[in-house]
């Protein structure tokens, strides 16, 4: 066999081992067994007539959504214009769909907008007549853009609630607030979240006075949460050893409270025989393969894998429970 042909049969055969690697290390996370998501606290409360009796507050024709693609992401600074109302004060100001709203500056004070629970902020805290100095993007460029309120003369669109989850360090079932609940909390609409299923294995489920079902979180170490995807984002910087500041509302009553956080429990997850593996970096998935699968090492964001003299693999990752904590 001359050169040639050896370096392709090598090539093929590290082929067939990377599609071995692939099928062969699961790195999706292993959801949690045990959940309890009473049927009461899954609906969204009937308040659309309390709702429409709130105060309407200013118009501005803006109606916003967040830049990024789904709640898993890290929430970032700026607002998508996703429609402008014909004839509104910010199709008279020349604001177009599309728009990335940075920054509104009222008088002397600037708010930052991330969140589209700060543009109804101002909306609800600003009067009507105010000149509001709004950064803009367009096109890769910053722009700015006078706006002047006017009284809103009926009450803004209702936002459908939104349900996720977090399993990592606290296995809650959290849905977003109506703007009932966010108001009475002293939280603009779009903000807050509220406790609607649990794991069996949660951390907060032993602790008689954490919170339960039905009862609105409106910050995490003091920050506030503007948006569904700043409770996950706060929760997930902290490490399983840490402990967290949650303030939260029942009703009118209000409460406060350093409360642990957990971790996956890990567990032996496969042992088996197996033929040569090669190596690959891919994201957050790493593996490694040395002299053509003697030895060879995955790990994703939940799972790793060991390899050993061809035929001999080692796996584990997350378990499908918190650990619990004491």
């Amino acid at each position: 066999m001359n050169i040639s042909m050896l370096l392709r049969s090598t090539f093929f055969a590290s082929l067939l081992a990377c599609a071995a690697c692939k099928a062969g290390f699961d790195e999706r996370q292993v959801p949690l067994r045990s959940w309890e998501e009473p049927p009461e606290a899954m609906r969204e409360p009937d308040d659309e007539a309390t709702r429409l009796a709130l105060p309407a507050g200013s118009f501005s024709g803006i109606r916003v959504k967040s830049i990024r693609a789904s709640l898993d992401e890290e929430p970032e600074p700026g607002l998508e214009v996703a429609a402008v109302v014909e004839n509104s004060p910010a199709a008279a100001a020349g604001v177009e769909v599309g728009d990335i709203l940075l920054r509104a500056k009222v008088g002397g004070a600037t708010r930052r907008l991330d969140a589209p629970s700060d543009w109804r902020a101002v909306e609800l805290e600003v009067a009507p007549g105010t000149l509001i100095e709004l950064a803009c993007e367009r096109g890769g460029a910053e722009l700015r853009v006078d706006l002047v309120l006017v009284a809103r003369v009926a009450p803004a669109l209702r936002e459908d609630a939104a349900r996720f989850r977090e399993d990592d360090k606290l296995g809650l079932v959290l849905r977003t607030a109506t703007e009932v609940e966010a108001r009475a909390a002293g939280l603009a609409p779009g903000a807050g979240v509220v406790v609607v299923g649990m794991a069996t294995t949660s951390p907060w489920r032993a602790l008689a006075d954490a919170p339960r079902f039905g009862d609105l979180v409106v910050a995490l170490d003091g920050t506030p949460i503007d948006d569904p995807a700043r409770f996950l984002s706060l929760v997930r910087a902290k490490s399983a050893q840490d402990s967290i500041q949650v303030d939260w509302r029942r009703g009118e009553a209000k409460s406060s409270m350093e409360l642990p956080l957990s971790r996956r429990a890990q567990e032996m997850k496969r042992i088996a025989l197996q033929p040569a593996f090669a190596w690959k970096r891919e994201g957050e998935r790493v593996s490694l393969s040395i002299l053509l699968g003697a030895f060879g090492w995955e790990r994703g964001p939940s799972s790793w894998k060991l390899t050993v003299l061809w035929f001999f693999d080692l796996q584990g990752g997350d378990s499908d429970r918190l650990v619990e904590v004491p």
